[in-house]
């Protein structure tokens, strides 16, 4: 994807999937660090050890960051961008629609995996840790909400203002003017997970139920949104120039394949568990979410597929004369 989002740059001097890709990167090590060395960052006192990832082949940060986490964090919020991009809420509907739909979808792709993990030893939540409760399942609510829904929407409200609508407009993006708008666009999201969460974190003062219930209202509260955004846009009679992205449309297809197998796999141990745990002492998930996130996350892609039926694909059809963009730049 990373590869993709350069190609697209280059033919078109559209940088939004390299905003995407990197101030997801940039998000990844400003947020990661402090919760696996608090002591570190001199927040020890206000946060402990949240949870611990598995060994793994490939790993960084003394054994604390698995390879696979850091190259979750840009595939998939580029995959969830650009599903909505091709169904046409950032067009139709404006920037912050835009991003609450993409915090919905990343959010029904994330579950599916975040319900799944902690069955399956990828990692484990610390469930005497305050900051983690309530639970939903096996799955902190914090996590459910603000790591798979509100920073993944922060990341799309500040890719879109800064590059993204710029580029819808035609206009080109030089590499210096890239960089520094990624720079912002990751300390900005992390900003923004830290803002979007407050009535939760405030009213949660109160108690780890109403926080759940904060969380929750939260969530589904941008889902409303999404919904009406999505449902509008396939009423609507497609652009006149629709956006399509085979690659991402192919890859979020086999991601939903590949974790319907490994669920299936992990299924009899999940019927079998009683109290939430598994024979062998590992937490599971909550199938009817999970479910849900898939049905959410399918009903996205066929979404992408339906507005985009007659179009090609961007990589391929997109022109490389620099004067369809009227000789602009970004500033």
């Amino acid at each position: 994807m990373l590869a993709n989002a350069v190609r697209r740059w280059r033919r078109a001097g559209d940088a939004t999937n390299l905003a995407v890709w990197f101030g997801a990167t940039a998000y990844l090590f400003v947020i990661e660090p402090p919760l696996y060395f608090p002591g570190a960052f001199g927040i020890d006192g206000y946060v402990d050890t949240m949870f611990a990832h598995n060994l793994f082949t490939v790993e960084f940060l003394w054994g604390r960051l698995p390879l696979y986490i850091v190259a979750i964090y840009p595939m998939m919020a580029t995959m969830a961008f650009e599903i909505v991009r091709m169904i046409g809420v950032f067009r139709r509907f404006g920037t912050f629609v835009g991003a609450c739909t993409v915090g919905v979808v990343h959010g029904a792709f994330y579950e599916i995996f975040d319900h799944l993990g902690p069955q399956l030893r990828w990692w484990e939540w610390a469930p005497e840790n305050p900051i983690n409760l309530p639970f939903f399942a096996a799955v902190p609510m914090g996590s459910v909400v603000v790591f798979a829904a509100l920073w993944p929407m922060s990341l799309a409200l500040c890719a879109q203002f800064l590059v993204g609508r710029h580029a819808d407009a035609g206009v080109r993006g030089t590499g210096l003017q890239v960089v520094w708008r990624t720079v912002v666009i990751g300390l900005a999201a992390s900003v923004g997970t830290f803002v979007l969460p407050l009535p939760a974190t405030v009213l949660g003062l109160a108690g780890d139920t109403v926080r759940g219930a904060v969380y929750a209202l939260e969530l589904a509260a941008i889902a409303v949104v999404a919904l009406y955004a999505v449902g509008r846009c396939l009423a609507s009679a497609p652009s006149e120039s629709p956006y399509r992205n085979r690659l991402v449309q192919a890859y979020a297809l086999l991601y939903l394949v590949v974790f319907a197998a490994l669920w299936a796999t992990a299924l009899p141990d999940f019927l079998s568990a009683t109290g939430g745990v598994t024979s062998s002492g590992d937490p599971v998930g909550n199938l009817p979410f999970t479910l849900l996130c898939f049905a959410i996350a399918l009903g996205s892609v066929c979404a992408s597929l339906v507005r985009t039926r007659h179009a090609g694909d961007v990589n391929r059809t997109v022109r490389d004369d620099p004067t369809r963009h009227g000789g602009e730049v970004l500033t």
